[in-house]
């Protein structure tokens, strides 16, 4: 998944201490991690239901041995409205892996990237429904990706009813993630990063398995080299990636992590490029650069306000 929902441990235009320059290099490694994300997935011979449920089920296996020692008594003072919100934004966030990653088999990796990262916009429309008044500029950059989005459906468009079916899955599963992000913020007001993740990623993978068993999707037959891939996902991007981004964000800020965050876009297209030898139409980079800078303006007008 794009991991935009990291940055909302700390609120947007809260001023963050100086960060060390380890802290920037772990980004860098984070952002690579993330951007290995789609690839990988598109590499991978598996169901994609399958593949979403095994990067939860993995994840969740890797922090019970934490959670369970380190974490134990924190997991038992959660309060109900705490494992309520847990539990909604994981539902949230196997709904998001249930629709971007299909798309993956559907369009490019570069047009499926870019979509699902348009969850700030979606954030940002639903923080208006709910009363808060965004920025002008919030709104500008909102226009500016939207307008990167139709131009990245319309290239999908003349190339195949499937590639735009593709998107749609992608862009509804960037608006999933809107709402993981949401819930995902109020919960890490009162609740530790561990406990949290723990309790989404073990929900996200109850509803992937329901998901998998109620469409049939084959969970165990696979090679030895789909299981080392599955093995990759879920450390690079659902262990190394998230977790690293959670480190950094309360030094950098959300402002500077969310911007840097983008660049899973353009990695995640140029891996596929250079690995899978998914070379997107020539007007597929203008169009990305669009979505960037669109995104962009609305983290800037975030951190200003």
């Amino acid at each position: 998944m794009p991991s935009t929902a990291t940055t909302a441990t700390v609120p947007a235009g809260t001023a963050a201490p100086a960060a060390p320059r380890l802290d920037f290099a772990l980004l860098a490694v984070a952002i690579l991690s993330v951007s290995l994300s789609a690839p990988l997935i598109a590499a991978t011979v598996a169901p994609a239901l399958a593949i979403a449920f095994w990067r939860n089920a993995m994840a969740v296996g890797a922090l019970t041995p934490l959670a369970a020692v380190k974490y134990r008594d924190r997991l038992r003072a959660l309060t109900r409205r705490e494992v309520g919100l847990a539990v909604a934004a994981g539902a949230l966030l196997a709904l998001h892996f249930g629709l971007w990653l299909p798309s993956l088999r559907m369009t490019s990796v570069a047009s499926s990237t870019a979509l699902c990262t348009t969850t700030p916009i979606w954030t940002t429309i639903a923080l208006r429904i709910r009363g808060h008044r965004p920025p002008m500029l919030v709104w500008a950059g909102t226009t500016v990706a939207c307008v990167g989005v139709v131009m990245l459906t319309g290239i999908d468009l003349t190339t195949s009813s499937r590639a735009l079916a593709g998107d749609a899955l992608a862009l509804g599963g960037g608006i999933a993630a809107a709402g993981y992000v949401l819930l995902g913020a109020e919960v890490r007001r009162t609740v530790d990063t561990v406990p949290y993740t723990y309790v989404c990623y073990s929900t996200a993978a109850l509803c992937l398995l329901a998901a998998c068993l109620f469409s049939g999707a084959d969970l165990t037959s696979y090679s030895g080299t789909t299981w080392a891939k599955l093995a990759a996902l879920t450390v690079a991007a659902q262990l190394l990636g998230h977790s690293l981004l959670n480190r950094v964000v309360r030094a950098l800020g959300a402002s500077v992590t969310s911007t840097a965050i983008l660049l899973e876009t353009p990695g995640a297209a140029l891996i596929a490029a250079l690995w899978l030898g998914q070379q997107p139409p020539a007007l597929a980079w203008p169009a990305l650069a669009v979505i960037l800078a669109g995104l962009a303006l609305v983290v800037r007008a975030s951190r200003s306000a």
